[in-house]
């Protein structure tokens, strides 16, 4: 009999598209409650214990609250919220990021799945850090721009239906305290030792992020090029279907970043720029916030938990 898997907030953004990725597949079944039935605790209790892998599309405290009605020991869960992704109990569920990382996500009970900035952060940060050419202590800014759907289901709804004349500014900058909740999960996933500033911000377009990280090569190790670099995330990510590492010919050739272009895909695309500098480097990623930033990644999550998929 095929799986069953439960969506538990399957009204939200990301809930909305992931359940649009699987509710035509035949290789597995959904279960899905009524309307009325959506926010009474018995009726959700009762519809996590009896699937096999629970998706939890739930505001952190919810997210919590619903990974502690879990009494059936085969139900496993993916949490789509930031509540468990700095937890060691809980396998970080970004498959690329590190050898052996798919296989413990494939094997694991409880699987967090990563944020949307942070995918692309940690993406770029983490191979570099491994390889020895990032120091884990090195002074980081990270800035981001994503689509406004970043902002929740809430945000969607009241942008798209302002009058244009009252809509938001083109682009909003936000964080402004340095404080943001995806710090720690960057720190931590990236491996890093010292506090990243990070930086984002909303465009007015629906979906899809930019994210950068500008590099000094003067305060890197003697001889550390933008080809290292390079070469550092190509090896990292060799063989991985999900994450494109563009050449240097090809990074060269760009004259501006879209964050609209891997819109509707599971693709995280990582660019090493400034290859005609001698002094610094730009980092950057493009996908999509509610692909490979939200529910792709959970759908590729789900599926490595069910054996149906490989990196």
């Amino acid at each position: 009999m095929q799986p069953l898997v439960f969506i538990d907030g399957d009204q939200g953004t990301t809930g909305l598209q992931i359940h649009e990725r699987l509710r035509s597949r035949a290789d597995i079944r959904l279960l899905t409650l009524p309307e009325a039935e959506r926010k009474d605790p018995a009726r959700r209790a009762e519809a996590i214990n009896a699937c096999d892998i629970a998706i939890l599309c739930l505001p952190d405290a919810a997210a919590r609250e619903a990974a502690a009605l879990v009494s059936n020991p085969a139900v496993r869960l993916i949490d789509a919220s930031s509540a468990h992704r700095t937890d060691p109990q809980w396998v970080y569920g970004f498959a690329e990021m590190a050898p052996g990382q798919a296989e413990r996500i494939a094997q694991a009970k409880r699987v967090s799945n990563p944020g949307c900035y942070p995918t692309g952060a940690i993406g770029l940060l983490r191979p570099l850090v491994q390889a020895g050419l990032l120091p884990p202590d090195h002074p980081l800014s990270i800035h981001a721009v994503s689509g406004y759907s970043g902002g929740g289901r809430a945000q969607v709804q009241a942008f798209e239906a302002a009058a244009p004349a009252s809509r938001p500014p083109a682009l909003q900058v936000y964080g402004l305290g340095l404080v943001h909740k995806h710090t720690p999960e960057i720190q931590q996933q990236a491996g890093l030792t010292a506090r990243p500033a990070f930086v984002p911000a909303y465009g007015a377009f629906r979906q899809g992020i930019v994210l950068t990280v500008a590099l000094h090569l003067r305060l890197l190790a003697p001889g550390t090029t933008a080809a290292a670099l390079h070469q550092a995330l190509a090896s990292h990510y060799a063989g991985r279907r999900h994450v494109e590492v563009l050449s240097p010919d090809q990074a060269q050739a760009l004259q501006t970043l879209d964050p609209e272009a891997l819109n509707g895909t599971n693709q995280l695309r990582l660019v090493v720029l400034g290859q005609a500098s001698p002094d610094q480097v730009l980092l950057a990623a493009v996908f999509d916030n509610l692909g490979k930033g939200a529910s792709g990644a959970a759908v590729q999550n789900l599926d490595l938990m069910l054996g149906l998929d490989a990196v």
